[in-house]
């Protein structure tokens, strides 16, 4: 990438003084557009038909002087377009002002009719134009391919500017996110919002970012979930709601995850867990039909399938088939520690020397040799108990009615038969506050609040919940979280973090 060198600024800045002495606005409030970019290459014919005038706005892109002739190219979000500006057409001040005080990047509106030129582009032959926005830096030479991936997210708008596969990866997580809303406004769900400051953080294992709301005087938590409001509305008569929200996490950063990032989450009441593995599918099935036109989606040299049925196995069976380890032969912790414990790198070994259960071991065994084998679509299901605090029991004791959605061997989703006994659910919240004194900081925490509501009585429901970012990746083929994000958490610049500052000190 080049880097505005002073000069630079220094012409651009007389540029616009020239076109304040002309008597032109450089910031005018408002533009005309009767057709975008694309459109007009679309409806070409039709335009070139009926020889009638339309208005283009949009970003100057390379320009080229030939005479009386200057040939530009100009840019929208729907395309671009090959743009002609004529001495004999628009005049000689007009002329001399565009060739003179325009850069490429700046935004001009600009009014003419459509023609072929003879090597046959389609061109808007233009008789008047106006500036929208002068720019006083360049547009980068070099940005394509850029290997700084650190700079592409920083400087995120030259990355959607400079990279159409970008601008294209975000307007796809748009779509997506349209589609997986209608459809959930189609079968009668209702979107709603609950808090993001927490008083109690739950809903999921996770360290949260701590604020303090000086007016109340008391610490507040950036919410990890909305699943326990969620479930208030259930018992506050709600049946069929769902919300798609930031939700924060005080973790590390890697190509899975991103400390803010955005979450599905829905509650439906009178439902288990067989019938969110069903909804679960139609969601991803229905999306993919909307958003890319068909149900297989290709990564690299792996093509997957989203279309239903998925595969589906119980945790048990998964890791029994993919890192053969009978949990069922296990009939102590101390066993069960002794099958897993060769197969962990040194770090998990400290991990599972805390561990207290079972149960506790299978999901750590699960997490670390099976889940990297599941790249087809695939359904995991009854879950440890001991590690699903929230989820109701099922028919054996030992499993919770929980599932967990993978593909490319990643999670994608976290799902249960919601918990509604609220004396099984207190003994489970005291379980968790033994792990959190045994060092786990990512135990959930008792919500004395939460079990008062559901002693109301709260109808048996399912709960789903989807990680948006991880289903844009897999729809997009995008290797990294901050792919699919626009502006992904970063560790501030020197600067950054005291900005007003440095425009004080400046003034």
């Amino acid at each position: 990438m080049n880097i505005p060198v002073p000069e630079e600024s220094e012409i651009r800045l007389r540029k616009l003084q020239a076109l304040k002495r002309a008597g032109v606005d450089p910031y005018p409030a408002q533009a005309e557009r009767t057709a975008t970019c694309g459109e007009a290459l679309k409806n070409f014919k039709k335009y070139l038909t009926a020889d009638k005038k339309i208005v283009l706005a949009g970003r100057l892109l390379t320009t080229r002087l030939h005479g009386g002739l200057i040939f530009a190219d100009l840019k929208d979000a729907t395309g671009q377009i090959q743009i002609l500006i004529k001495l004999d057409e628009v005049g000689e001040k007009a002329f001399e002002l565009f060739r003179d005080a325009l850069d490429p990047g700046d935004f001009v509106q600009v009014t003419g009719t459509l023609m072929e030129t003879k090597r046959g582009e389609k061109t808007l032959k233009v008789d008047k134009w106006l500036v929208l926005c002068k720019t006083l830096l360049p547009l980068p030479e070099k940005w394509h391919g850029l290997s700084d991936v650190e700079l592409r997210l920083r400087k995120r708008y030259l990355d959607l500017l400079m990279n159409p596969e970008v601008f294209e990866r975000m307007v796809m997580r748009s779509k997506l996110v349209a589609a997986v809303r209608n459809f959930l406004d189609s079968q009668g769900f209702l979107e709603v919002e609950t808090p993001t400051l927490q008083p109690i953080y739950g809903g999921g294992f996770a360290r949260p970012f701590t604020t303090h709301h000086h007016a109340l005087k008391a610490d507040f938590y950036l919410r990890i979930s909305d699943e326990m409001y969620l479930k208030r509305l259930l018992v506050g008569g709600f049946e069929k709601i769902y919300e798609i929200t930031k939700v924060f996490r005080n973790e590390g950063i890697d190509r899975d995850h991103n400390p803010e990032f955005t979450l599905f989450e829905a509650q439906i009441a009178y439902q288990d867990y067989n019938y969110g593995m069903d909804l679960f599918e139609e969601i991803f099935e229905h999306t993919a039909k909307k958003v890319l036109g068909g149900t297989k989606i290709k990564h690299e040299e792996v093509e997957i399938d989203v279309k239903r049925p998925w595969k589906r196995l119980s945790l048990a069976e998964a890791v029994k088939k993919y890192a053969d380890l009978d949990s069922a032969a296990w009939k102590t912790v101390a066993q069960a520690k002794k099958a897993v414990r060769p197969r962990l790198d040194k770090v998990k070994q400290e991990e599972l020397n805390r561990l207290q259960t079972s149960g506790e071991v299978l999901a750590l065994a699960f997490e670390e040799l099976v889940e990297k084998e599941l790249m087809e679509p695939t359904i995991i299901f009854d879950y440890p108990v001991e590690v699903s605090p929230l989820a109701k029991r099922a028919k054996n004791p030992q499993w919770a009615e929980r599932f967990e959605a993978f593909a490319l061997g990643h999670e994608v989703g976290n799902n249960y038969s919601e918990l509604n006994d609220p004396l099984d659910l207190e003994q489970r919240f005291v379980a968790e506050k033994k792990k959190m004194e045994a060092g786990f900081e990512e135990a959930h925490q008792v919500d004395q609040a939460y079990l008062e509501a559901i002693k109301h009585g709260m109808p048996p429901a399912c709960g789903l919940g989807i990680g948006i970012d991880r289903m844009a990746m897999l729809f997009s083929g995008a290797k990294n979280m901050k792919e699919v994000i626009l502006f992904p958490t970063l560790k501030p610049e020197n600067g950054e973090s005291s900005g007003l500052n440095n425009i004080a000190n400046q003034e």
